[in-house]
């Protein structure tokens, strides 16, 4: 019998907020390394459309490679299975700025949410759009699955990823050596730091996320977002790739779609069920949410989320 979701929440809530081993915030991008590592939100929205919010759920955050998400579905959007060209659907089992898999590889990123897969599918977005519009285009698309046109980028958070982004700046300019970035890698690059720097509240990243937990449909709008296959594939990838190389270790242990970001923030998926984001800045060796994952973790188990559960 599954517990109950307000008291489960509330609990998962209060030890979050009193753990005393938090991780370590991401100090190489100054502006992350600012964050108190004290915080912990949790947001879960169900199939109804109830939201179940705990602790710092409406406290904005930098979502950071959470991005990837929505970036690879507006990519997917304006150019189709092309984009499988670009970037594999394999788990890379390397940290997520690695270069060395790009080398072994004829410069063709494993998939789409480490951080060269999703340069190479941001140049698409990029050379679609003239400028910066790029960046504007995945902060429309975020704002309009959420519902909200408040949602922002974070512009200091922005500026500190590009003055220390340098190996991103690697990663791009070692694939426009192979080809697989076409457009100026200086484009390219501003689009995914502005792209990263997106800020939301778990609230506003469970409501965004609500289409992957039903078939790629938005519930409250009744709005088709992406066809049910793509929707399939989209949370596969999460599941298998969303969390670098612990991917296998979330799945083992939590058994739900999910998507990281550095920033501390996960955005999971429970299909048919719920769309769940949680935040706490302190990170684990592999860069994604320590307790966020642990809470993931006791939620899935309580609420009988896990997908491989009979």
């Amino acid at each position: 019998m599954p517990a109950d979701l307000a008291e489960t929440l509330a609990a998962i809530a209060a030890e979050g907020l009193s753990a005393t081993e938090r991780g370590q915030v991401a100090s190489y991008i100054p502006e992350l390394a600012k964050v108190s590592p004290a915080h912990f939100g949790i947001a879960v929205i169900t199939a109804d459309g109830t939201e179940h919010v705990a602790g710092d759920a409406d406290l904005p955050f930098s979502i950071q490679s959470v991005s990837k998400v929505f970036a690879l579905v507006e990519a997917l959007d304006s150019h189709g299975d092309a984009v499988w060209a670009r970037v594999g659907r394999e788990p890379s089992g390397s940290a997520f700025n690695s270069i060395v898999q790009l080398e072994a590889e004829g410069g063709r990123p494993r998939n789409p949410f480490i951080n060269a897969g999703a340069i190479a599918v941001t140049d698409l977005i990029a050379a679609a759009h003239e400028d910066r519009a790029g960046s504007g285009a995945i902060l429309r698309r975020v704002r309009a699955l959420a519902g909200d046109d408040s949602i922002n980028v974070d512009g200091a958070v922005a500026y500190s990823e590009a003055a220390t982004g340098f190996r991103n700046a690697g990663l791009a300019n070692f694939m426009k050596g192979f080809g697989v970035i076409t457009g100026p890698v200086a484009s390219t690059l501003d689009v995914y730091f502005h792209q990263c720097a997106i800020a939301m509240s778990c609230r506003q990243l469970a409501r965004a996320g609500r289409f992957l937990a039903h078939a790629g449909r938005c519930p409250s709008s009744g709005k088709q977002i992406v066809s049910p296959e793509r929707a399939r594939r989209i949370n596969a990838l999460m599941l298998t790739c969303g969390h670098y190389d612990a991917s296998g270790e979330f799945a083992f242990q939590v058994g739900l779609p999910a998507k990281s970001g550095v920033g501390g923030g996960i955005l999971a998926v429970a299909p048919g069920k719920a769309s769940i984001a949680v935040w706490s800045p302190g990170l684990s060796p592999q860069g994604n949410s320590l307790l966020g994952t642990r809470a993931l973790e006791q939620l899935s188990r309580a609420m009988g989320w896990n997908v491989f559960q009979p």
